[in-house]
């Protein structure tokens, strides 16, 4: 199987971007690898604490969240050559300060991929 070199995904975290919401935190993901998806994702990490996937969410440009537990074959995660999205937890508080984020999803023909990345919440 073909992989895919963590200092390699690190790459599509936005550096800065992690900040609190009303019910929870969000952080950007920019894509300048190459275009890929995945039917599955893998739990969202703060500070080592996983969330649920029906708690985890992305959103395209479009605006529209989609939860990581409805990602499927019918309805991937998909992140474009230069295009970038947002993903968020509901229901976790976020104190300002130093975190480490974890993202990571099950890409077909290679299998599961993530990183993990310290930014600092303002």
């Amino acid at each position: 199987m073909v992989s895919v070199p963590g200092f390699l995904l690190k790459r599509l975290y936005v550096k800065g971007s992690l900040r609190a919401t009303a019910d929870g935190f969000e952080f950007d993901v920019a894509n300048q690898l190459g275009s890929g998806y995945a039917r599955q994702m893998l739990p969202v990490t703060l500070d080592g604490r996983q969330f649920a996937l029906a708690e985890a969410y992305f959103r395209r440009a479009e605006g529209q969240d989609i939860r990581f537990c409805d990602v499927s074959a019918e309805q991937p995660f998909t992140l474009e050559v230069g295009r970038g999205l947002v993903i968020g937890v509901h229901g976790a508080a976020l104190e300002p300060g130093p975190h480490k984020v974890g993202l990571g999803f099950v890409v077909q023909g290679i299998g599961p991929l993530s990183f993990e990345v310290s930014d600092i919440a303002e």
